[in-house]
């Protein structure tokens, strides 16, 4: 059979709010994005930093919900800086008819305290 790697959902533009070198590690996420793009806490995300072009790979974890909160934790808080905007973007191995008809979610943020955004699927 066979299966294809496809993009799942994505937030995108979502601005660096806060960086913390000493946490364990991921990428800390308001709550209300991560359901509205349909992402998990703990679920892994590649992340891609517009500012500098860093690629990352980590796993999401749940920010309060209406922070508008995006944090590198961990190692993850060398790669970017306050402010920087984010691709955060999560992918789903699937056969290749579902793939043929998925329509990933995809989050765009709207303004830079990461609290207003659209919906859209591709």
């Amino acid at each position: 059979m066979l299966l294809r790697h496809m993009m799942k959902a994505k937030i995108h533009g979502i601005a660096v709010t806060d960086k913390n070198l000493h946490y364990t590690g991921s990428l800390g996420i308001d709550a209300d994005l991560l359901e509205s793009a349909g992402i998990l806490p703990f679920e892994k995300v590649q992340v891609v930093n517009l500012a500098n072009g860093e690629r990352m790979e980590t796993y999401a974890i749940v920010n309060p919900a209406g922070s508008g909160a995006c944090v590198l934790n961990g190692g993850m808080a060398l790669k970017g800086n306050v402010g920087d905007k984010l691709l955060v973007i999560t992918y789903v191995t699937v056969d290749d008819a579902t793939a043929r008809a998925m329509k990933p979610q995809v989050l765009v943020i709207s303004a830079g305290d990461n609290r207003s955004f659209e919906l859209r699927n591709s």
